[in-house]
C-alpha cells in the first residue's frame, strides 16, 4: 500500500459489558496513555472536559525512531454510544507547515461500538494522513521503500490498538 491509497488499520475485540460502560472508557481521552507505546498524556483544550463534535484536545508522543511531539486533535464524529471519532493536527508544525485544519490530519482515529450477544463490539480504527507526518518523511528519505514504511508504521499501530482494546476491556469486564 501507498501513502496515496489512504493507509488505514483497524482492530476490534468483544467486550463482555454494556456498551454505556464501554462509552465510558473510550470517550475518556487520557485512557489510551495507560496502554498506548506511543500516546503518553493527554489534555483537554480551550475549557472542554469531554467530548463534544469541534473541541479539542492536546497529545504528547514519543516514538523511539522520531522523538517526542506534540499534536492537537479535533473531535469530527460524535454519536453518542456509537461512535467517537478525532482528527490529529500537527499544531507545532513537527513534520511541515503547522496546520490546525483537520482536513490536512496527520491521521484520523475511531471508535464505534455496537451491542453484541450481551456485550459490546468495540472497534478501532486509524488513517494514516492526508497530511504531513513522521511516515512522509521516511518516504521522502527512502522513496523506494514506500511500500515498506507503510506496512511497518500500520504494524506498529496495530499494536497499540490491540494493548489499547484488551486494556480497555479488562477495565470494562471488571468494572476498573
Amino acid at each position: 500500500m501507498r501513502f496515496a491509497d489512504g493507509p488505514c488499520v483497524h482492530c476490534d475485540v468483544h467486550v463482555a459489558a454494556a456498551v454505556p460502560r464501554v462509552w465510558e472508557l473510550v470517550t475518556d481521552i487520557r485512557l489510551p496513555a495507560r496502554f498506548s507505546p506511543e500516546l503518553q498524556r493527554v489534555a483537554w483544550l480551550d475549557g472542554a472536559d469531554r467530548p463534544l463534535l469541534g473541541a479539542r484536545f492536546e497529545g504528547r508522543n514519543h516514538h523511539r525512531q522520531l522523538g517526542d511531539w506534540r499534536t492537537v486533535s479535533h473531535v469530527v464524529e460524535l454519536d453518542e454510544q456509537r461512535v467517537f471519532a478525532w482528527a490529529v493536527t500537527d499544531a507545532d508544525g513537527r513534520y511541515g507547515e503547522p496546520t490546525l485544519d483537520p482536513a490536512r490530519s496527520m491521521a484520523r482515529w475511531r471508535y464505534e461500538l455496537e451491542a453484541e450477544d450481551g456485550g459490546t463490539r468495540l472497534r478501532q480504527s486509524a488513517l494514516v494522513g492526508p497530511g504531513r507526518n513522521g511516515v512522509t518523511l521516511a518516504i521522502e528519505r527512502w522513496p523506494d521503500r514506500e511500500e515498506e514504511i507503510v506496512a511497518f508504521r500500520l504494524k506498529e499501530l496495530r499494536a497499540g490498538m490491540e494493548a489499547t482494546l484488551h486494556g480497555i476491556r479488562k477495565l470494562a469486564e471488571e468494572g476498573g
